[in-house]
């Protein structure tokens, strides 16, 4: 047997509890025990005469009207206490008992009490007459109730075929000589004749009536109850058959065996709705088939039963007329008048019948048309398989979906069928799925591969339903879907560009590797890679020759890496690597490896690139950190990349391995900042100012503010140092130029107030002068607020970035120019503010840059360079200043090359404002070699010259302390 034929057929399921007995447990079979003794009892009393005559007429008379009011007061608690549809049934049994109780209460009235014979007629008689009614009702609210009128006529003539043919029966054996009057009155003879009537049409409605009960009954468990009232209700109708008879109708006295059977059924009555109660547990699912196939054959023997009721009916008025024939007595009149009209309603019954069975045909060949369209025009495979597991039924939908005939799949096993990868998961849920109740999980899901016509793999998608002998599965393909949703899978795991792993999917890899890592293994490594010139390529030629260079190099480190190791493109053009380590190497040897693969890769990224034509050239800045015992992915990665940052500060195109410090070095620069956030606001910003020297007097000819920012340790940040450990260094940059440019005129003003004319200069980048926040009007307002003369200010232009619209900035210069504010251009002799800037701005000071004064010395070349940029600020009748000037002998090579202004520390370092002012009323500096100096050819300045103690060592810039009092 195959495994799906194995798991259909014997599914394993879970032991259910033991069901309970019918009787309610302990306490059904202790009821069952007691009416059993009860009953036997009264039967033993009564066949051996109760030992004297007087007992037998109390048990008679009154211990039948004990019993009846026993089921009365039992049924009408029972009809209270439980509130359902049902309830009038029950009080109305509770009636039908009690009127029984009065009656032989009267009865025994008669023969205990005043000792006599019962008169016939008697109220006794009244309350017997009284017991059938209710109990038809009650019967009648049981029944189910017919929801048509071809319903209610077959109820009708289901009631008289019973009732007629019992009827004619009873006419033809007994009931017959009780209606000849002779002697008797005419009240006598019909007191007669309604007692076995009266059980006629009761016998005929229980009959009738118990196959067409509410299912209600069955839902609400009451079906046992309802089937024991019929039990009761039959035995007391049957005694009071053969009471009527006349055989036993002359001889019979209370007391006797017929009374044991009224007995019976008074208990009975009176046991049934406390007595039965309904399984606590369903059986054990694993004998649910067996049992539904036990609980089937009733069912069908109370089919039949109901069917053949008519005909036996009929049967039953044939055999008493021919009872005539045979007794040699002429046929009764009525016997033939009952007869015809039972075999007239048969007639009409089967015509109804027939016409329902017309219809009903015809629905159920309409909807088996409706439901076979259904099946084979649908695009979903229905398959049934049998409990061996094989394919009894397949729709024609299969030649479509599986590319194979539902001829060829039918009688196919279906573990024949399914990929053998995943067969193991359909028998367990398949299993699982039986296992549990039908009600609480009616259909479940199964995904699965199955083999198509052609030999592939289908991705399947099955909803199984539970069947009779089987199971169903309604199936459809869903390949394109799996597809769509490993394409979906791999696009939100990788680069679109380059189609190496995201940085999503590489931070899983290196939680992964972390993870399977043993304790102490060092072996694996992140290594973060970042294209240094990328940039320039993207301005140079394109973005789209820039993404064609990723491509390149995500190719080229693809191919670098190893099988089981990871190349993975994190955005823009920062790459990454992991590299999988041996737990058992050693770590010395497993990082030399590392550095090795490392620069392998930086030599293979620093090649040149063939993109769009032209040869072009990036290199790589590695940074590479090791995994460590309890380190997360996210250090890992943070880790790599601080070491990639510091590579690219250590001058790019290098390796560079993870160190501890560095990490401390990011804390430290990230407290900076966020200090620094909130410096200006809190006054930690001073402004400090560096005389500016005429080296032809020795006079103080202006002062440049510089701010600085005062740490914690009293030590001064410039700018260039504070600015540079902030992300947002631009936006820190402009709020700090307004700050500096505000407090500068301030200052310079309170100068001009103590006698101190003296110009400030202030530094300001060209692009905040373009800054649209900052109106045109703002340095005006400012002057004039703190009431600073225009021509008390010079404005240094720095940055003269080429990007940057030279006629707007000409604008704004000649505006300010317009109020008196001089222009000194920054920088002049580097980059491109020597020759665009001096040529389009209008400008009235040079300040030479730093890096042509500070070799101005040694570098005969440099000397030259400084010269001729000086001869050409004199020939364009510009005042020239010489920044960083630190040395004398600095001092001494400009001014004999025609520098007019100096600034540096070979006169004076950056003052506060009391200090500067003590300076401004000295006035004049000593300025060195007022007569010039004989120059060399070259003009590189004689060795002898210099004075034999060594030049102050450069200092880093890290910080700039505050000079001494």
């Amino acid at each position: 047997m195959s495994a799906p034929g194995l798991v259909i057929d014997r599914a394993a399921v879970a032991e259910g509890a033991p069901c309970e007995p019918p009787g309610g447990g302990a306490g059904g079979t202790r009821g069952q025990l007691l009416l059993a003794l009860l009953c036997g009892g009264y039967a033993t009393g009564a066949l051996f005469g109760w030992g004297s005559e007087e007992l037998s007429l109390i048990m008679g008379d009154f211990g039948l009207s004990a019993a009846a009011l026993v089921a009365a007061v039992s049924c009408f608690r029972y009809g209270r206490a439980h509130g359902n549809p049902y309830r009038p049934a029950w009080l109305l049994f509770a009636l039908s008992s009690a009127m029984a109780a009065c009656g032989n209460a009267v009865w025994g009235w008669y023969e205990v009490v005043l000792d006599r014979p019962v008169p016939h007629p008697s109220l006794a008689d009244v309350f017997f007459l009284l017991f059938a009614p209710p109990a038809i009702v009650g019967l009648l609210v049981l029944a189910k109730r017919p929801v048509n009128r071809a319903e209610w006529v077959c109820l009708a003539l289901d009631s008289w075929l019973i009732a007629g043919s019992l009827l004619t029966l009873s006419w033809s054996l007994a009931l017959a000589h009780t209606a000849r009057f002779d002697d008797e009155s005419v009240a006598r003879a019909a007191l007669s004749l309604a007692y076995p009537l009266l059980d006629i049409v009761l016998v005929s409605m229980v009959l009738a009536l118990h196959f067409r009960r509410s299912r209600g009954n069955r839902a609400k468990g009451s079906r046992p109850a309802v089937n024991t009232a019929i039990a009761a209700l039959a035995l007391t109708v049957l005694c009071d058959a053969l009471f009527t008879s006349p055989l036993l109708r002359d001889t019979y006295r209370s007391g006797q065996l017929l009374d044991a059977g009224w007995f019976a059924g008074s208990l009975l009555l009176a046991y049934a709705p406390w007595g039965v109660r309904r399984p606590a547990v369903q059986p054990p699912p694993e004998h649910g088939r067996r049992g539904q196939r036990q609980q089937r054959h009733p069912r069908r023997i109370a089919g039949s039963l109901a069917a053949l009721t008519p005909y036996l009916a009929a049967g039953v008025c044939t055999l008493s007329i021919l009872y005539f024939f045979v007794e040699g007595r002429r046929v009764d009149r009525f016997v033939v008048f009952t007869g015809c009209t039972v075999v007239l309603a048969l007639v009409v019954r089967q015509g109804i019948m027939l016409l329902e069975n017309i219809a009903l045909a015809q629905e159920l060949a309409q909807k088996e048309n409706h439901f076979r369209s259904l099946v084979q025009s649908s695009s979903d495979v229905i398959m049934i398989a049998d409990p061996d597991g094989v394919l009894r039924y397949v729709s024609p939908a299969a030649s479509g979906v599986y590319g194979r005939d539902a001829e060829e799949l039918m009688g196919t096993e279906l573990s024949a069928l399914i990929h053998p990868d995943d067969l193991g998961g359909v028998v367990h849920e398949v299993r699982r799925f039986l296992a549990a109740p039908p009600s609480d999980e009616p259909t479940t899901r199964i995904e699965c591969r199955f083999r198509s016509g052609t030999g592939d793999w289908l991705n399947v998608e099955s909803t199984v339903n539970r069947h009779e002998g089987g199971l169903i599965f309604n199936s459809r393909d869903v390949t394109e879907r799996v597809r769509l949703q490993a394409q979906l899978q791999h696009s939100a795991e990788h680069d679109p560009l380059t189609d190496l792993p995201n940085r999503a999917l590489f931070t899983r890899r290196v939680r992964q590797a972390l993870g399977g890592r043993r304790s102490g293994d060092s072996g694996t490594a992140v290594l973060f890679i970042d294209l240094d010139g990328f940039k320039g390529v993207n301005d140079r030629l394109g973005h789209q020759a820039g993404d064609e260079l990723l491509v390149h190099a995500a190719r080229r480190l693809q191919e670098s890496v190893r099988a089981g190791d990871t190349a993975a493109r994190l955005g823009g053009d920062e790459f990454a690597a992991l590299i999988t380590g041996d737990a058992g190497q050693d770590p010395a040897a497993r990082e030399f490896q590392i550095h090795e693969i490392a620069d392998r890769l930086r030599l293979t990224l620093s090649q040149p690139y063939e993109v769009e034509g032209t040869e072009v050239r990036v290199a790589a800045s590695i940074g590479v950190a090791f995994a460590e015992p309890g380190i997360t992915a996210g250090e890992l990665l943070r880790n790599a990349d601080l070491a990639m940052y510091r590579a690219k500060a250590g001058g790019k195109n290098r390796v560079e391995l993870y160190a501890p410090q560095m990490q401390a070095e990011v804390v430290r620069r990230t407290e900076l900042a966020t200090r620094l956030r909130t410096a200006l606001h809190d006054g930690e910003f001073a402004l400090l100012h560096q005389p500016v020297v005429d080296l032809s007097t020795g006079q103080v000819a202006a002062v440049a503010a510089q701010p600085r920012w005062r740490s914690a340790q009293g030590i001064l940040f410039t700018p260039a140092e504070f600015l540079r450990v902030t992300d947002d260094a631009g936006e820190r940059s402009a709020e700090l130029s307004r700050w500096m440019l505000e407090e500068a005129i301030a200052q310079a003003a309170e100068r001009q107030r103590h006698g101190h004319r003296t110009p400030v200069s202030v530094r300001v980048p060209a692009r905040r002068l373009l800054d649209r926040s900052v109106p045109l009007g703002t340095v005006e307002a400012l002057l004039t607020r703190h009431g600073l003369p225009a021509g008390a200010l010079v404005v240094e232009l720095a940055d003269s970035d080429p990007r940057l619209s030279f006629e707007e900035l000409e604008q704004r210069l000649v505006a300010l120019r317009r109020l008196g504010v001089r222009i000194a251009l920054d920088g002049f002799g580097s980059g491109y503010a020597a020759i665009n800037a001096l040529r389009r701005l209008p400008v009235d000071i040079l300040k030479l840059d730093r890096g042509l004064v500070e070799g101005v010395v040694e570098s005969a070349r440099l000397h030259k360079i400084t010269g001729g940029l000086l001869r050409i600020a004199g020939d364009l009748g510009l005042k020239s200043v010489a920044e960083g000037v630190d040395v004398p002998e600095q001092v001494r090579a400009l001014r004999a090359m025609g520098c007019t202004h100096a600034q540096g520390t070979a006169f004076s370092g950056p003052l506060d404002e009391h200090r500067l002012r003590r300076a401004l009323a000295r006035d004049a500096y000593p300025v060195p070699g007022k007569v010039p100096l004989p120059v060399l050819s070259g003009g590189a300045v004689p060795a002898q010259v210099l004075p034999s103690r060594s030049l102050p060592s450069m200092r880093s810039h890290n910080e700039t302390r505050v000079p001494p009092t």
